[in-house]
């Protein structure tokens, strides 16, 4: 019986390939080109890998300096709506946040060293007492004057630490200037990309078809809403809480009652998570170094506060700018704060609320039918198992 042709070729291409004149057999064709392929993209793996590390501080400055934009722009087109030029309303929101930033900065410095000045002024008394109350409570008789020995005796440790101090002093400053450098490019690119963002919502449009510019167009008016909107409640929440606890400091007689106010206020509402805990670190330490007792009296009023903010004037306030779920927000710190650090931490809350927004927009949601196996209500919810046994 005669094959076809194609048949015998076919079988030709399945027989093995002919071995060499030596006996072994030929190297396939693809395997050279599939050796410089792998080779090709394992470099390019490695560029990659390579320039990703090289341009990460540049992509968090780029990233920090665009939801600063976002959350300036709400008040820079407030201004331009008025007739004020727009390079002129951008100048003006800036100096305003620069000048802020500042005043706190000024207020945090002259805090730290009134209060590290009157805690080494009270630092004797309270090793007094601290040293009376170990004696009374544990039946000991050390004194002041053995522990200032023991100190001594132990100076070699206080050499130690003195030294390496030192040794750390030049990379301590070259990171305090390597961060200012970083927070003044923030700063210029912030600036740039709000003073020129209808240039740039433009320049952006003109590469996309006109419906991918309405979404685009929609998406960025969605992120300036939630950006600006979480700033302005974080600082309306941070004035209001600067108020409450300058007033009550002022009450106890602490001295810079207003800028301790400050400080707890911007801490404990700009600081995720452990902001509130932080904030009150410094009025506690200022407290302890006049009458203790305030100290008490400043723990008691932050956590009464921080119960009326969180369950009373934050969801009024944040009801119409950024409304995010507690354990919602916590996660996305942890996250952010895992990805990007600090920077990630602060950044997280907007994004989130960014996100959500789209979602709310592109999701769509149904109405839900009355149901007491949602809320759980004990009895009704009983009722209607025993119901549904029957």
């Amino acid at each position: 019986m005669t094959e076809h042709p194609d048949e015998q070729a076919d079988q030709g291409d399945e027989t093995p390939p002919e071995p060499s004149s030596n006996g072994t057999h030929r190297m396939p064709v693809w395997l050279p080109r599939a050796m410089v392929l792998a080779f090709a993209l394992l470099g390019a793996y490695q560029i990659t890998d390579w320039a990703t590390h090289k341009l990460l501080g540049i992509f968090t400055i780029m990233l920090v300096a665009f939801f600063v934009s976002l959350a300036t722009e709400p008040a820079v087109n407030m201004l331009s709506a008025r007739g004020v030029h727009r390079g002129v309303a951008t100048a003006v929101v800036f100096v305003a946040l620069f000048a802020s930033v500042a005043g706190f900065l000024a207020a945090l410095v002259t805090l730290l060293v009134e209060t590290v000045s009157n805690l080494l002024h009270e630092l004797p008394g309270l090793i007094n007492q601290l040293v009376g109350w170990i004696n009374h409570t544990f039946h000991q008789h050390f004194t002041v004057d053995q522990l200032r020995d023991r100190l001594l005796h132990d100076s070699n440790v206080l050499n130690n630490y003195a030294q390496t101090a030192a040794n750390n002093a030049w990379g301590l400053s070259s990171t305090v200037l390597g961060g200012l450098a970083q927070v003044l490019t923030m700063a210029l690119f912030s600036i740039y990309l709000t003073a020129d963002g209808p240039k740039l919502r433009r320049t952006v449009c003109s590469l996309l078809p006109p419906p991918r510019q309405q979404e685009v167009l929609r998406a960025w008016d969605l992120a300036i809403s939630k950006t600006g909107g979480y700033l302005y409640s974080r600082a309306l929440l941070a004035v209001i809480s600067a108020l409450a606890h300058g007033v009550f400091l002022e009450i106890l007689g602490l001295p810079n009652a207003l800028a301790l106010g400050v400080w707890f206020g911007v801490v404990a509402s700009f600081v995720p998570t452990i902001g509130t805990y932080l904030a009150g670190t410094l009025p506690v330490l200022v407290a302890l170094t006049i009458r203790p007792i305030d100290a008490v009296w400043i723990i008691v009023f932050s956590v009464i506060y921080q119960w009326f903010q969180d369950y009373l004037l934050q969801p009024r306030i944040t009801a119409r700018t950024v409304d995010v779920n507690a354990a919602v927000a916590l996660l996305a710190v942890l996250a952010g704060g895992a990805l990007l650090g600090a920077v990630g931490a602060l950044l997280a809350i907007p994004a989130t609320a960014t996100v959500q927004a789209f979602l709310s927009e592109y999701v769509p949601r149904y109405e839900v039918a009355e149901d007491p196996r949602i809320e759980r209500t004990t009895s009704r919810y009983r009722r209607l198992w025993r119901r549904s046994r029957k």
